[in-house]
């Protein structure tokens, strides 16, 4: 059974290398080939070099696909195309991830176009999609190989304990626009899918470390292997150090953690796969912000260690009857725990998830799908921050249907479906979508969306009570107070799309959108007053901003040569807010760039040598007073052996040190991100 991969693997390649030669041009601008070009030396000689690999190393050699044949899976829960998929869509690939010389998710989502990817200080970023972003940004549903990530308290991502040993990252899926009908609420700005690859294909050892001057240490070991012919697994451990950021008086963020996991996939017959995956870490934040004192000066600035540990355990169960049905069984267990100086939370969640795909007739691709979550926490509170009360359960039941109907079969498709939610926290909730996808040939594809997405308040929006120092001399202080009888704030959003392959050299996406937003969660200030510890100026959780957002979105990929690629991508955003309360809507409003640029040179300067330059353009935050910056990274890789690979990366090059964010709500003092230099080894057998 080995030799059939490998037999397909050879041939795909084969064919590459035969489409691919280059022109005489692009010969001479070539390295010799007696020096080992990988791209212009002859197709032969290269032939003989995939011969010679085994079937572990076939695996990890990449074959270019299509852009348009990109497969993806979270737009709607089913395998699809990118040019057949009506949703505004980017894949980051496992290549793309080595290569951009990334060590933590949030850095890797930089290369999507319209996400938002700021860094507050060493350990903590602020990260959205089309708006509204902050640390807590909640309009974003974040997953790892579909186990939802995002925090009940809030509603967004703590991005400090969601780390991955990034080798074994498949592909990284970011859908921009609601995704709601089929993820259900706090899929209103977008779906962010990290899919890890599967047992089979990380056998043998992997050992990779990496240091340098902000990268102080990281060490990554993971060995697969298999029982019988059924049964592959995967064991890893990792942990890591970075340095604190740049701050004039003193730098506190330093950030250390430990994480150790596991991955099964067990097939007991042709028709059925079983997946059991977990891990488990422990680690510490730093963080320097202010602390709230009963006494004069009432507040100080203090540095601390957020402590932070816990572990999932996940098992999905899918069973194929064809290429057009089946059904998936998936249940997760998470245990979060956070302790920091002014309060702590405990958080376990419960999750089982179940859907079912099938053909209806000639012209009907059906699935539907039902769920449960429950979310139960318990919080200490302190001087600065209180819930009431400090133990609380979220439960919803939810189902969804959604209908692809093929209008005209590979031309005129049409989507139609709707998620329906009973949660404990706003009660009943629907989220409909219509979409509409154009096929003019197999290079191009149009389409056309408008959808209603919902985001649940978080438990800090309802339940709690917080106390920031504004002044000491006088007494000033801001008190917020949660509100239970919120309401779930509400999107309708319209987008359209057009994606064209027009050579097997260039490709390139452009997506619009126009959201209007209702019942935005903001706080409304009240009349100052008098308390024994001086003024305070409180104010209420309500459902009483709206607003709209605006936009456009183009990315483009353009193969220069057999051995330089050239990758581009630019967002444009504008965002207004409209409501009583407009104070807190202006520091929304301007937490955002207008502008994103991302420019990528890829170039394979030899058989074993590449050289990657990456340009990052963010303008300014001017409610954050952040002024927009360039900035430059770098990556030289050498492959001495087919199993080793070395690397050397330099990051924000242009600057010794740069502001990304800055937002007093973080509950953190900002400090600069630095230059950064590292370098990496990784070796696999």
């Amino acid at each position: 059974m080995k030799a059939a991969p490998t037999t397909i693997c050879i041939l795909l390649l084969a064919a590459r290398l035969a489409t691919a030669q280059p022109t005489d041009a692009e010969r001479a601008a070539q390295p010799n080939a007696a020096e080992g070009s990988n791209a212009g030396g002859p197709a032969n000689t290269e032939m003989r070099d995939i011969l010679d690999l085994n079937l572990e190393q076939l695996s990890r050699t990449d074959v270019v696909v299509p852009a348009l044949d990109t497969v993806v899976t979270t737009v709607a829960r089913q395998e699809s195309t990118v040019g057949r998929t009506p949703a505004a869509v980017f894949v980051i690939t496992q290549d793309m991830i080595r290569r951009s010389g990334a060590t933590n998710i949030p850095d890797a989502l930089r290369m999507a176009p319209g996400v938002e990817v700021a860094r507050i200080d060493a350990n903590k970023w602020a990260i959205s999609i089309r708006g509204f972003n902050s640390r807590f940004a909640n309009k974003l549903l974040v997953q790892i190989d579909g186990r939802a990530v995002y925090s009940q308290l809030f509603g967004g991502v703590y991005w400090d304990v969601q780390d991955v040993v990034l080798q074994d990252v498949e592909r990284i899926e970011v859908i921009r626009g609601p995704g709601g009908t089929v993820w259900g609420a706090n899929a209103v700005n977008g779906v962010i899918n990290i899919i890890t690859k599967q047992a089979r294909d990380t056998q043998g050892a992997l050992i990779s470390g990496l240091g340098g001057n902000e990268e102080r240490g990281t060490s990554t070991v993971r060995y697969g292997g298999q029982a019988g012919d059924s049964v592959h697994w995967r064991v890893y451990g990792r942990q890591f150090e970075r340095d604190g950021g740049f701050d004039p008086v003193e730098s506190s963020d330093d950030w250390r953690q430990a994480r150790t996991g596991f991955r099964a996939d067990w097939m007991p017959s042709r028709d059925d796969v079983v997946s059991f995956q977990g891990n488990f870490y422990d680690g510490e934040s730093g963080t320097r912000g202010p602390i709230l004192q009963p006494t004069f000066p009432f507040s100080q600035i203090l540095s601390f260690d957020d402590e932070v540990r816990g572990g999932n355990g996940l098992i999905q169960w899918t069973r194929t009857f064809d290429e057009q049905t089946d059904w998936r069984l998936q249940c997760y267990y998470d245990r979060t725990e956070r302790r920091l100086p002014i309060f702590s939370e405990a958080r376990d969640t419960f999750d089982v998830d179940y859907q079912n795909r099938f053909p209806l007739a000639d012209n009907h691709r059906l699935i539907w799908g039902c769920g449960y979550r429950r979310s139960s926490d318990s919080i200490g509170g302190g001087p600065a921050v209180s819930f009431d009360p400090p133990e609380r359960a979220f439960e919803s039941y939810s189902c969804f249907v959604q209908d692809e109907v093929a209008l005209e079969p590979d031309r005129w498709y049409l989507t139609l479906g709707s998620k329906f939610e009973e949660n404990s926290f706003t009660g009943f909730e629907y989220q409909p979508t219509a979409r509409l996808l154009f096929l003019p040939s197999p290079q191009q594809s149009c389409w056309l969306a408008v959808s209603r997405a919902v985001r649940l308040p978080g438990r800090s929006e309802l339940n709690a009570l917080s106390t920031t120092p504004v002044t000491s001399v006088p007494p000033i202080f801001s008190q917020f107070q949660g509100n239970p009888s919120l309401a779930a704030e509400d999107l309708l959003a319209f987008e359209s799309g057009y994606r064209a392959q027009p050579a097997d050299w260039f490709s390139f996406d452009v997506a619009m959108f126009y959201n209007d937003y209702q019942d935005l969660i903001t706080a409304v200030t009240g009349a100052p007053v008098i308390t024994p510890i001086g003024f305070v100026i409180p104010s209420v959780a309500a459902n009483d901003l709206d607003g709209e957002t605006y936009g456009v979105e183009i990315s483009g990929t353009y193969d220069a040569a057999a051995w330089w690629r050239l990758r581009a991508a630019y967002s444009f955003l504008r965002l207004q807010l409209h409501g009583v309360g407009r104070s807190p809507g202006e520091r929304t409003e301007g937490s955002s760039p207008h502008h994103r640029l991302y420019l990528w040179s890829s170039w394979d300067v030899c058989r074993d040598v590449e050289f990657d330059l990456i340009g990052r353009y963010a303008d300014r935050l001017a409610s954050l007073a952040v002024p927009s910056y360039f900035t430059l990274d770098m990556r030289l890789g050498w492959r001495p052996r087919q199993n080793m690979e070395l690397a050397v990366v330099g990051q924000n090059l242009l600057d010794a040190e740069h502001l990304e964010f800055a937002d007093a709500l973080a509950g953190a003092i900002a400090t600069e991100v630095q230059r950064s230099v590292y370098g990496i080894i990784t070796w696999t057998y």
